[in-house]
């Protein structure tokens, strides 16, 4: 079992910005990392969690949830409000006789994949939001 430690991601700026997530909590078996952004309300969240069904399945769900946060003054105060929020999910389901080389062959497709969205079709899709003919 993996111990519970920051994580750092870059995202999808020229140049690109690292972000660091650090260690909030592990609550009902759900692991909680925070990027703060000093003000609570927007706090970069990933989630991570890992649950075995009866029948030996075994699925893992990651959450990522990331706000966009302005000052909106209202009647001269300034106060935090988010605008909106970003949201992704990954799933993972295993079979319970799943090979480590068959999952780790699964997550590195599943990265990559992501990492294709300088390819035509997936950035279209992902950053455009255009549909699919």
């Amino acid at each position: 079992m993996p111990q519970f430690q920051p994580v750092t991601i870059k995202d999808g700026q020229n140049p690109p910005v690292a972000h660091s997530f650090k260690p909030r909590e592990i609550n009902g078996g759900v692991a909680t990392l925070i990027e703060s952004t000093g003000i609570p309300l927007g706090d970069r969240r990933i989630t991570m969690s890992v649950n075995r069904t009866s029948t030996g399945r075994v699925k893992l769900v990651m959450k990522f949830t990331f706000p966009v946060v302005d000052n909106a003054v209202v009647n001269g105060v300034s106060k935090a409000t988010i605008l909106r929020t970003n949201y992704a999910e990954v799933n993972f389901n295993f079979d319970s006789t799943s090979t480590a080389a068959e999952r780790a062959d699964v997550a590195s497709l599943v990265n990559n994949f992501f990492l294709g969205v300088n390819n035509p079709m997936i950035g279209a899709v992902v950053v455009d939001l255009e549909g699919i003919y």
